[in-house]
């Protein structure tokens, strides 16, 4: 993989559905997400400008999964609304060991001498939601859940100064494509529905009317993009660099030190398609208290408005 310096146009209709000769969602998307994918090994490398990286992957596996995230019946890793036009899927991907690595480039903007960045971790978990209109399968919206257990993660820092660098490096290519993204972002518009088809009957739970497949899609319904990490303990220590220092150290009478920092189920959550005033009770981790910044948020979205009027 190569970052690209602008942001590449969107990749359109589902290519699974143009080469069955069909333009919305049906019987060969429903093939190609029930299949249950096993790698024994997988290396992604990442080239940049400023870096290049390695992602590691041992023992993944890909499959479907119900709405709360258990392996089921294949009828019931999917949600259809016919009265939308939307589905929901739902995916999950796991993995026993992920190793991380990357180092700066030979290039006139970085140092000379560099220090690789490193993480391995044991096993994780990617959980999955989309949200697709039926018409031309295209992404509504997505759910992406990034969920770690222990991680034991030592960072000189030399190697905390390269990581500020390469996240920096990253950035202008990010904004871009987040301006992107917002620019193509589905308006609330209605969707005219399909006809109703065999194959949407098959994708709906045993027995279930339009209006409670309706209320079963909106208790599983991603409201807006997002996503999240989460991570069940993160031991952090960061050492001073002092092998590269050791001459230095030693003539001023300094020693290394370190900092270690123990976080307890640390998560971040995303909302990049989030406008400023509009309700946050469908967040992940919602709660009393961002009712007061709602107000403060819509206050200030009042006053922005009023500006612009009088402009």
């Amino acid at each position: 993989m190569r970052t690209c310096e602008e942001p590449r146009p969107p990749n359109g209709q589902s290519p699974i559905a143009l080469a069955a000769g069909q333009s919305e969602y049906g019987f060969a998307e429903k093939v190609v997400e029930g299949m249950f994918i096993v790698v024994n090994s997988i290396t992604i490398k990442i080239h940049s400008k400023a870096f290049h990286a390695s992602f590691e992957l041992w023992q993944l596996q890909g499959y479907s999964v119900n709405p709360n995230w258990q392996q089921s019946d294949l009828r019931l890793t999917r949600i259809t609304d016919p009265q939308r036009g939307e589905v929901l899927t739902f995916k999950e991907l796991t993995w026993q060991t992920l190793r991380i690595e990357a180092d700066a480039t030979d290039n006139g903007d970085q140092d000379p001498v560099t220090t690789p960045l490193r993480l391995i971790t044991n096993q994780g978990r990617i959980q999955i939601s989309l949200k697709r209109r039926t018409k031309d399968c295209n992404v509504v919206a997505s759910k992406l859940m990034f969920l770690l257990d222990d991680l034991l993660w030592v960072l000189t820092d030399s190697q905390l100064k390269a990581m500020m660098k390469y996240a920096e490096s990253l950035s202008e290519a990010m904004e871009k494509s987040a301006q992107q993204r917002k620019s193509l972002a589905p308006e609330s518009v209605q969707v005219t529905p399909p006809a109703p088809s065999a194959q949407q009957s098959w994708a709906q739970p045993f027995g279930a009317s339009p209006s409670s497949i309706g209320q079963y899609f909106d208790k599983h319904d991603m409201k807006e993009s997002s996503y999240h990490l989460l991570i069940s303990r993160l031991d952090l220590h960061i050492c001073d660099d002092s092998h590269a220092r050791e001459a230095g150290a030693l003539k001023h009478g300094v020693l290394g030190g370190a900092i270690q920092l123990t976080f307890r189920r640390m998560a971040f959550d995303y909302y990049p398609f989030h406008r400023a005033g509009d309700a946050c009770k469908h967040w992940v981790r919602y709660s009393e208290a961002m009712e007061t910044r709602g107000q403060w948020a819509k206050k200030l979205v009042s006053e922005f408005q009023s500006k612009i009027e009088k402009l």
